[in-house]
């Protein structure tokens, strides 16, 4: 969905489609028929934006084929949808029944981590709108921090500065602009804003930059106002922001707590764990900080790495981390300026919920959910909606199961 900022500025709000398990083009299509065509219709939007997820191997194949990847732009456009953003975390396998660390490979220290975001910027290049000069791809920060080396960060920053190159010269034979956003996240190379700005600053900003996951942010208990201050301060842009809730536990002395937390232990995902403090002390998934790890004590708030709907709450004694969110979108949509135009609900985990939704229909309905909160946030905040945009009644779309539930 597109908003317009008080300044002119125009913003892009969509929905990550990392959450469905499509790794081929074929597949891609279908559950875009099944889920992004039915959210759409459920805001009631003429035109949806997606964040859209490509496999490494649907990726080369639409990179070497310009011709294949203009197909793919003019089956969006069909079916009202866009895309200015891609999600180039995930490598491969991102709905294995184990997941865990095999996200963050291959690595920036690896040559198939900048090969796979070039062919994720040469495809970008050509499914943006045709009144859309810059699109974004988020990517991993770096590498997982276990066994990162000098020489893994000499051969990354390597590969990133001949990856700017070739941006460049996509620039010049396009006139398209793809930036690189990187993505903090709890336990890799870089963690916090603070580990952004020692590894970013001096980066071209014109093709590099930070990618804003707000959950992530929230679980290493950072200040977004504070946080969006320091990036500023070192001439980072944020690029992209992930609009995102995490799992708070405020009292996790109390054993009613805990056996909450235990519903969120699933096999799949990592849900790096950290208590309140500066820096955030913590574990890297949820079975170490419910087995009592010395590094997680009690006496403070934890915050798990979950995507949480962002429009919802876990079922009591647990929450969200909503309040960060609210804050951070205030802080990022400031009434002078935005501080980034691209906005990507990324809640992948509906599927490992501990009640996931029953069908297709439930799925649908809770992503747009999500998108309806996130929008009445940004128009609360002070965008408006373009004037092109379907002006009919939002409806009020399906209530997700339990344990989670719709908050305002």
């Amino acid at each position: 969905m597109r908003l317009r900022h008080r300044g002119g500025d125009l913003v892009h709000l969509a929905y990550c489609t990392n959450v469905h398990p499509a790794e081929d083009l074929h597949g891609i299509l279908a559950q875009l028929d099944t889920y992004a065509v039915a959210v759409r219709d459920h805001l009631g939007a003429d035109r949806l934006g997606i964040g859209l997820w490509l496999a490494h191997r649907v990726a080369a194949g639409l990179a070497a084929d310009p011709d294949a990847t203009l197909r793919l732009r003019a089956e969006l456009t069909r079916r009202g949808l866009e895309v200015v953003t891609l999600n180039g975390f995930p490598y491969e396998g991102f709905h294995q029944p184990v997941v865990k660390h095999a996200v963050y490979r291959p690595d920036w220290s690896e040559p198939a981590r900048p090969e796979h975001t070039a062919n994720l910027a040469r495809v970008l290049a050509l499914l943006l709108p045709d009144d859309v000069t810059t699109g974004s791809v988020s990517t991993l920060p770096f590498g997982w921090r276990t066994g990162w080396t000098g020489e893994h960060q000499d051969r990354a920053r390597r590969h990133v500065d001949a990856l700017g190159r070739e941006l460049a010269e996509l620039r010049h034979r396009t006139g398209r602009t793809i930036r690189i956003a990187f993505e903090p996240e709890p336990g890799c190379v870089v963690e916090t804003t603070a580990q952004a700005v020692r590894h970013l600053q001096g980066m071209d900003p014109g093709h590099f930059g930070l990618c804003l996951d707000i959950c992530h942010l929230a679980v290493a208990f950072e200040d977004p106002r504070q946080a969006l201050a320091r990036l500023a301060r070192a001439g980072i842009e944020v690029v992209k922001a992930q609009v995102s809730c995490a799992l708070h536990a405020e009292t996790p002395a109390d054993p009613e707590v805990r056996r909450a937390l235990g519903a969120f232990d699933e096999p799949r995902f990592l849900h790096q764990t950290r208590r309140a403090g500066t820096p955030a002390p913590g574990v890297d998934d949820l079975p170490e900080a419910l087995g009592g790890a010395e590094a997680l004590n009690r006496d403070a708030p934890w915050r798990s790495h979950f995507h949480i709907p962002v429009h919802a709450d876990p079922a009591p004694p647990l929450t969200s981390t909503r309040p960060v969110l609210r804050e951070t979108l205030a802080a990022l949509l400031t009434p002078d300026r935005p501080r980034t135009t691209h906005l990507e609900v990324e809640t992948y985990t509906w599927s490992v919920l501990p009640e996931p939704p029953r069908d297709e229909k439930e799925l649908a309905a809770g992503i747009a959910a999500e998108l309806d909160w996130t929008r009445r946030e940004l128009l609360a905040l002070g965008l408006t909606e373009p004037t092109t945009e379907a002006t009919s009644p939002t409806p009020t779309p399906t209530p997700t199961p339990h344990p989670i539930r719709s908050s305002s």
